[in-house]
This record gives C-alpha cells, structure tokens and sequence, in this order.
C-alpha cells in the first residue's frame, strides 16, 4: 500500500498569488516556511527553516485569498506532487509542491476581527440587564440558584 501525506504548520512567507484559469477555476500558490531547531554537540540551539510550495484550488483558493497573508500561521494538510517542464533554455526542470486538500487558518491579530466574526457581533442583540435599586425587596426565593 503506497501513501502520500503532508502535514504542514509553519508561518506564510509571503502574499498568497491567487489567479483565475481559463476554466473560470481559482487557484492560489503560496510557501509556508517551517523551522526545525535542535541543540549541536557544543550545546548550542540551532534553527533551519524550510520553506514549501503550496498550491491550492477551488474553494481553498478563494478562502485563502481573502484571510491569508505574509505571516499568517497555518495548517495545510495535502499531498507531494511533482511536476516537470523544460525551460526556455532547453533544460529540464522539476518542481515538488504541496496539493492542499486541508486548511486550518491560525488565529487572527486581536485588532483585526474576521469578517464573519464582525458580522455576528453587529446582529448580536444586546441582552437587557435589569437593574436593581437598593429599596427594591428580594426575596431569596426569586434568585434561581
């Protein structure tokens, strides 16, 4: 049995490029960076980064354009594809890249609400609290608890 799995959580190197095919389908190509740390022989930390292409169509394309940007932390879950062209040069090149078939965005700056976010708390109905004089009587059967 053969498996192909990426499991990707790391921060968005730049600007996602979001274009439209012919077809009329959204796809966006991006690169996530990951870093690896780890202690040397001498005790000292070490960090590498790794940085991986990313393409995604369809649906994921279109969220991705409008709530990913440069430095945005998320998880993409997708799948190893390589794809192969020969250059204006005549050599052959290849391209590994990450076919996302799975986001999970990370969370949002606290001074940016999502839009959705925004839009629930704009309906949201403020609820009345009643208030409550100081020669108002309780009787401690009224107090649910």
């Amino acid at each position: 049995m053969n498996f192909n799995r990426v499991i990707l959580i790391g921060n968005i190197a730049a600007d996602p490029e979001v274009r439209t095919t012919p077809s009329g389908q959204q796809v966006a190509s991006l690169r996530i960076a990951t870093n690896r740390t780890w202690t040397d022989k001498q005790g000292a930390k070490q960090s590498q980064a790794e940085f991986h292409n990313v393409v995604a169509w369809g649906r994921l394309a279109e969220i991705i354009s409008q709530y990913v940007q440069k430095g945005s932390l998320m998880m993409i879950e997708g799948r190893l594809q390589t794809r192969s062209w020969e250059g204006k040069d005549g050599v052959k090149r290849y391209r590994t890249e990450v076919i996302a078939e799975n986001i999970q965005l990370g969370p949002k700056g606290a001074g940016t609400p999502s839009p959705a976010k925004q839009e629930a708390k704009d309906t949201k109905q403020e609820e009345e609290i009643p208030v409550i004089e100081e020669d108002d009587d309780i009787d401690v059967k009224d107090i649910p608890f």
